[in-house]
């Protein structure tokens, strides 16, 4: 019973918090703009613009756009404190695998890279060449 009370006043809030209303207002200044700029160019369309007939299509396309996007920021989810954590202490375990992993590589040799990490010292060690110029 308490669940479900708690549930129906979380999607109260989801509907009228001061976010939700903005939004809310936000959409019926878009579905006004639009069907306004419908009407006219259905109008226009009437009057022999040809270029006007798209236009008449578009814009209800654009309302219901504005609908589809009005309803994903309400239903948008925000991220909780213990999803933060949950996800601090993955990486936090990813870091520290990735670290022992670093470390048992840096001890495991490949025979054929300690040969060429020895030709490379070999290499270093010599005598320099001397570059014109410098």
């Amino acid at each position: 019973m308490a669940e479900g009370l708690v549930t129906r006043l979380m999607s109260v809030s989801k509907w009228f918090s001061p976010r939700a209303i903005v939004i809310h207002l936000l959409l019926l200044a878009w579905l006004g703009g639009c069907i306004a700029a419908s009407i006219w160019q259905v109008g226009r369309a009437i009057q022999g613009n040809s270029l006007s007939f798209l236009y008449s299509i578009e814009w209800p396309l654009f309302t219901v756009l504005g609908i589809l996007g009005w309803w994903a920021l309400l239903h948008l989810d925000t991220i909780s404190d213990n999803q933060i954590k949950a996800r601090a202490d993955f990486e936090a375990l990813q870091r520290q695998r990735a670290a022992e992993e670093r470390a048992r590589a840096a001890t495991e040799t490949d025979p054929e890279v300690a040969a060429y990490n020895a030709h490379l010292e070999r290499i270093s060690q010599g005598p320099k060449k001397k570059m014109w110029g410098h």
